[in-house]
């Protein structure tokens, strides 16, 4: 969970647009998540069946990849308090932490109900050494499905991945059905010769001074320099048509029936008969859940099969690698707020220049839309540059040490002589140059903008923010008008957390509802905190 460091005794809060507040108001964001998966040279996977929860209260049956319990437990990146390996199925399946270079292997066991049929695993963009099990299938060798009298088989790959990046893997049979019900998940493929950065650096020495872990998988995404990151967020977008899943589960159930109570002369379907098109879809989701559970923990209880969220945190200055994934049937326009994403890859292959091919050259997007079964591998970057005011708050007239804080840039504008520094990655052209004509509180004056005190434009229990990033600058400037919503009570209080929330959504209007209804689908929120706020990415 997240935490308060308190170099000093500051209280915080948190800045959301305007624009945003009724539906912020639903949510206690609090969870975080790195890009959790599992590791090793073996791999012993599940096909199974089980139910999904969503926000509407529906439980949808599906199928999923989980982890074969009979087999040894795999090992968890990175090293998170909570580790769960679904032996039934989860959607999307174990998230596979690979070397660039290394063989391993993959072996899926059968476990779907009888009338499934077989099933399979295509590992788009990785080499396959061999198979062995299992029996030919119309695109790879599949693992035989269960019949009344026997259950289902395996099969295993043996595969290398010559290149480092993200990728996916989905069930190769029957398609249409097989990855509409959840059979899917994603590969992190880890360069072999990983790039150390010197920014890097200086970030890694502001989050151990404030107290932060590093949850990176790699010091870099690619054997690149123009790789690097400081923290990474995997997405795998994705949709559901509910009343194939309703066929299934009745189709399969009703097999069950037959087969407890049926005589010898009454033979019982030997397979489902499943209607895939047309297709209608009404449930959307971000690594198998939907706003707002998307923010809820990693491993969280009440998404047994459903274990990955989308939560992503970040502080000022820092690169933030985002591995999206298309995993369903339609595209996603998928729309970071707060900055441009700039893609580095897709599908494990680096954009270069052609002038340069010692240079990236990736196109910087606006809305970054997954393609079915494509992934790419992109840069998201934010810092306040642009803005034209003081997100801090400084205060050449105030008394307070922190609003004080001097902003000296380097040869890029940025505040970065001194990493724990609060305002560590400032824009300096910025420093001092106030948003408020008339403040409520200690901030700077004379800017453009006669702003109303923001705690009494809300009426929830968890907005309590101001226009300026930081717990300092959010207490001096709320005054002394108030401290709370007027009614009363805040959820999260001024010695909550502080920072500005920028929206991550669909750019279709239909995909960021849940069966229709808005608020829901494909939407979370990326958190930029403040440095005194601990990113915990734990869990």
């Amino acid at each position: 969970m997240s935490q308060l460091k308190l170099k000093r005794i500051v209280p915080v809060t948190r800045l959301l647009p305007a624009a945003m507040l009724s539906l912020v108001l639903l949510l206690t964001i609090r969870a975080h998540a790195a890009a959790p998966g599992i590791t090793g040279s073996a791999f012993y996977l599940t096909a199974g069946d089980n139910y999904l929860t969503q926000p509407d209260g529906r439980s949808i049956y599906s199928w999923g990849f989980g982890c074969d319990a009979t087999k040894p437990s795999p090992t968890f990146l990175p090293q998170m308090t909570s580790n769960k390996c679904d032996p039934t199925m989860q959607v999307p399946g174990p998230t596979l932490i690979v070397t660039e270079g290394q063989p391993f292997t993959v072996t899926l066991a059968n476990n779907l109900p009888i009338g499934a049929g077989n099933t399979s695993v295509l590992f788009p963009g990785l080499q396959i050494n061999s198979t062995s099990g299992g029996v030919p299938g119309l695109l790879t060798q599949e693992a035989v499905g269960a019949t009344s009298t026997s259950a289902g088989g395996s099969v295993t790959y043996t595969l290398t991945a010559t290149s480092p990046g993200t990728r996916a893997y989905y069930s190769g049979t029957q398609g249409d059905l097989q990855v509409e019900m959840g059979l899917f998940g994603a590969i992190i493929v880890l360069p072999a010769h990983p790039v150390a950065c010197a920014e890097s650096a200086k970030n890694l020495q502001a989050e151990k001074f404030w107290g932060e872990a590093d949850w990176r998988l790699s010091t870099s995404a690619y054997d690149h320099p123009s790789s690097c990151y400081d923290r990474e967020y995997l997405f795998q977008l994705s949709e559901v048509d509910a009343r194939i899943h309703t066929q299934a589960e009745m189709q399969v159930n009703a097999i069950k029936a037959c087969l407890s109570a049926s005589s010898s002369s009454t033979p019982c379907p030997s397979q489902l008969n499943i209607a895939t098109e047309p297709y209608s879809p009404n449930y959307y989701m971000i690594n198998g859940r939907s706003m707002p559970d998307d923010m809820d923990p990693n491993y969280a209880a009440e998404y047994p099969h459903q274990p990955y969220n989308g939560n992503p945190h970040m502080h000022p200055g820092e690169l933030v690698l985002l591995r999206i994934i298309g995993q369903g049937r339609w595209q996603h326009p998928f729309h970071e707020h707060g900055n441009h994403v700039r893609i580095l890859a897709r599908d494990g292959n680096l954009i270069l220049s052609q002038a340069d091919p010692t240079k990236l050259a990736g196109p910087l997007l606006f809305t970054t839309t997954t393609t079915p079964g494509v992934a790419m591998d992109g840069i998201y970057y934010w810092t306040g540059k642009g803005l034209n005011w003081d997100v801090y708050g400084h205060n050449s007239a105030s008394t307070d040490t922190v609003a004080k804080l001097s902003c000296t840039p380097d040869s890029n504008g940025y505040n970065t002589g001194d990493p724990t520094a609060i305002n560590y990655y400032e824009w300096c052209a910025d420093h001092l140059k106030a948003i408020e004509k008339s403040p409520f509180g200690d901030v700077g004056a004379g800017g453009p903008m006669t702003l109303p005190d923001a705690n009494y434009l809300t009426n929830g229990t968890w907005y309590g923010g101001s226009p300026y990033l930081g717990p300092d600058a959010t207490t001096r400037a709320v005054g002394t008008t108030g401290t709370t919503p007027p009614a009363g009570t805040v959820g999260n209080s001024p010695s909550g957390e502080a920072g500005f929330a920028f929206m991550w959504h669909s750019h279709n209007e239909r995909e960021i509802t849940t069966n229709d209804v808005f608020p829901g689908g494909i939407m979370m929120m990326m958190l930029v905190d403040s440095r005194e706020f601990v990113i915990d990415e734990s869990n």
